[in-house]
């Protein structure tokens, strides 16, 4: 009853005066999503080591943004606001317990407004917060693969309240979750599809843990690993909330996260694991590189090559100890910062063609993804959509594009991103400001800076005036 509801509101929402082209010239749309991966790619330069060969030869083929950023710096408010255009501060999810439905009963998911245009949607692995499909009403069919846990050695000379999550399985790539999903994705690519197709494929790696097979930790040699850089005594200009989100600590339950003067970062650093937790990240960042690689062949090889368009997105950043923290759950670059590109061949009946083998360096959002794909696909406007298309920076990178990126974490905390400056406001009160263009690390909070005054109020007026909890 549900999905009929949501056809209808759907309808009523883009209105009779707005039809979508005919089935025939529609594009198909490749969804590629990936857990927690942050600019440790190869052709972002996020990291030196970094070996990512497909997601790379994808960004050479369309456009790639350097810069964007997620609505929200955790897995459920970054996917939800993402799949359904609603910011956080709208929609009130902050957090990974919150439900869609619970919270925006009506909303119109991006899955949803494609099925409403023609289009059948089929999807596998973590799209919403989860493992299984988030939402019926928005898939005509969702795989959920089943795997058998293969064990981690874990370092008996560490103490059990070490944070060690991470360490080479003797397994193959088909046992791992990720493994399955791209088999199903190639399975899909591989069948007679009747109506142009929305198929989504969701890698839950680099997620914790970072257990994926031995041969892509052997890519990464432990004795040349390079750590992220860093300040000493970095959270020194830091505000109080600032600080606390910096110390939290990993809770397995999910349930809560919590602050421990040095966090996660000294518990790492007690236990001589920072450079075993890049290479783990490294390798299971390769892990998931390989599997995109293998799905992208399938589409290569297929009957729908020439005419679908590929999007692959990050739904936030990770640190690595910058900021002495670690994970995501901050409003810093790194914890908010992902990567997004876009290809759409040049037989593809889009609307617009857009370029190839370009960087975007302009500030976007996930927000923009939902109005993008409208754009290329041509379907029905929604005006309910917080993002803005980025349809005219896919067709020209470098063009002006003047629009602050709001980011939030939590109820009443904030960051606005522009091409120079990040101003974080937290609820009770706390500021920070950072100059990327002289500081793009952000070692040196602004906030109290006299001189920076003006430039403050500026970025204010970016700021929700509303926020729902």
């Amino acid at each position: 009853m549900r999905g009929v509801i949501s056809f209808l509101l759907g309808w009523f929402a883009f209105g009779f005066c707005s039809q979508p082209v005919h089935a025939d010239d529609q594009p198909n749309v490749l969804f590629i999503a990936v857990d927690d991966l942050r600019d440790w790619v190869g052709h972002l330069g996020g990291h030196p080591q970094a070996s990512t060969p497909n997601i790379d030869r994808l960004a050479k083929r369309g456009v790639s943004f350097t810069r964007a950023y997620c609505a929200a710096p955790l897995c459920n408010p970054s996917r939800i606001s993402l799949l359904t255009g609603i910011a956080p501060y709208r929609s009130g999810i902050y957090g990974n317990g919150e439900k869609l439905r619970d919270k925006l009963p009506n909303a119109v998911t991006l899955m949803q407004h494609f099925q409403t245009s023609g289009y059948s949607a089929h999807g596998s692995g973590k799209i919403f917060h989860g493992r299984d499909c988030g939402d019926a009403d928005s898939w005509d069919s969702y795989f959920v693969p089943q795997t058998k846990p293969v064990a981690s050695p874990r370092d008996r000379h560490l103490p059990k309240s070490a944070w060690t999550p991470w360490g080479p399985l003797n397994c193959s790539d088909e046992d791992m979750f990720d493994g399955k999903v791209a088999s199903w994705a190639v399975a899909e690519l591989q069948k007679p599809h009747d109506r142009p197709f929305f198929l989504a494929c969701g890698m839950t790696k680099p997620h914790l843990r970072w257990n994926v097979p031995r041969q892509y930790f052997e890519r990464h040699p432990l004795e040349s690993i390079k750590l992220p850089p860093v300040q000493i005594k970095d959270l020194d200009d830091i505000p109080d909330f600032g600080r606390m989100l910096a110390e939290q600590v990993y809770d397995p339950s999910g349930e809560k996260n919590f602050a421990v003067p040095g966090g996660d970062h000294a518990n790492v650093i007690a236990n001589d694991q920072w450079r075993l937790a890049v290479q783990a990240y490294l390798a299971t960042i390769s892990f998931a590189d390989a599997q995109i690689g293998r799905v992208l062949d399938a589409l290569e090889r297929s009957d729908y090559a020439d005419n679908t368009i590929i999007i692959l997105w990050g739904d936030h950043g990770w640190h690595l100890g910058e900021k002495e923290h670690w994970r995501k759950h901050a409003l810093w670059d790194v914890s908010t910062r992902t990567p997004l590109i876009f290809v759409a061949p040049s037989d593809t009946h889009s609307p617009s063609r857009i370029a190839v083998d370009q960087l975007c360096k302009h500030p976007v959002s996930l927000l923009d993804v939902y109005p993008t794909l409208i754009d290329l696909c041509g379907l029905p406007k929604r005006n309910e959509l917080a993002g803005r298309s980025l349809l005219p920076l896919l067709m020209n990178p470098s063009q002006e594009w003047d629009y602050p990126v709001v980011m939030t974490h939590g109820f009443k905390n904030h960051a606005v991103q522009t091409e120079q400056y990040r101003y974080i406001q937290y609820r009770d009160g706390g500021e920070e400001l950072y100059d990327h263009k002289f500081d793009p690390n952000e070692w040196t909070n602004l906030a109290d800076s006299p001189e920076h005054g003006k430039i403050k109020r500026e970025l204010k007026v970016a700021l929700p005036k509303t926020n729902r909890q």
